[in-house]
């Protein structure tokens, strides 16, 4: 079960908890690999080691953040 906490916005900039953990692993795994894109898997995977998350949920956070996948790969 997901903590309530979870979508009460950080007053600083508005990012709730979980919005936060998917930018902070984002950036992360961005420098490990050493380039701009992240597979979405891996970055899920990343995710839920942190908070427990359903796959549309964090779906719906990355569209929210304006992070996904590339034109040429959604096809």
């Amino acid at each position: 079960m997901s903590d309530p906490l979870d979508d009460l916005p950080d007053v600083r900039d508005g990012l709730n908890r979980i919005q936060r953990i998917v930018l902070y692993e984002l950036d992360k795994a961005r420098r490990e690999l050493g380039r701009e894109f992240v597979p979405t898997v891996m970055l899920y995977g990343r995710v839920v080691e942190r908070v427990n998350i359903s796959e549309e949920r964090f779906q719906a956070v990355l569209r929210s953040l304006g992070v996904g996948a590339r034109s040429s790969e959604r096809e």
